[in-house]
């Protein structure tokens, strides 16, 4: 029945006057549970489209990639090679195979 929830969660639960009841996940359990947010928060950007559930996808990655045992200068290093290499997305191209 649980979920994932950001590390103030609890502390703002207490101040609304509840008592939260939490664990602290082994680091594979926590995987998979990041893998869950991950697909939570995209289906929240994919309903809403605000920046907001953008950060939010954004906060998983980044938790992913710690997790992972890589630093976010690491993760935006590799994302820039690919850009460097392949490109982005920012011209649009869409791709309808050959001929």
């Amino acid at each position: 029945m649980g979920k994932l929830v950001r590390d103030r969660i609890p502390e703002i639960i207490k101040a609304d006057g509840k008592n939260p009841i939490t664990r602290i996940l082994p680091e594979e359990e926590y995987l998979q549970e990041l893998d869950k947010k991950l697909n939570e928060e995209v289906a929240e950007y994919q309903a809403d489209k605000s920046i907001e559930e953008m950060a939010d996808v954004l906060e998983v990655l980044f938790a992913f990639c710690e997790a992972r045992g890589y630093s976010i200068e690491q993760l935006m290093k590799v994302k820039q090679d690919k850009q460097d290499k392949r490109g982005g997305f920012k011209n649009r191209i869409f791709w309808e195979g050959n001929e």
